[in-house]
């Protein structure tokens, strides 16, 4: 997923967010909740944002549904530019994009 750091705060590109499906897969669903459960805002018009206080809870559940194998890598990782910095609190999660996915 395409994200971004600026000022303590993640964001999750809208475009790449799970979309919530009334018949679509369990998991999918599922991811879907716990991601939007934690956001500190989660609208369909907006990147996703995450304030740092969640960035722990946000790593191990992205690892954890990285870890089921039901959900792709890119569906499951943090890629942040290539030029910023990835936060210790996201590492276990996260990737830089490559130059050919910069916005």
């Amino acid at each position: 997923m395409r994200a971004r750091v600026d000022n303590d705060i993640l964001y999750l590109h809208q475009a790449d967010v799970p979309h919530y499906k009334k018949s679509g897969s369990v998991v999918r669903n599922s991811y879907f909740w716990a991601l939007r459960s934690i956001a500190d805002r989660s609208d369909l018009s907006h990147d996703w944002e995450y304030t740092v206080v969640v960035w722990p809870a946000l790593e191990r559940m992205l690892m954890r549904f990285a870890d089921s194998g039901y959900l792709s890598y890119h569906e499951t990782i943090l890629e942040l530019p290539y030029n910023q910095e990835i936060p210790q609190l996201l590492q276990r999660a996260a990737t830089w994009a490559s130059l050919e996915d910069q916005d």
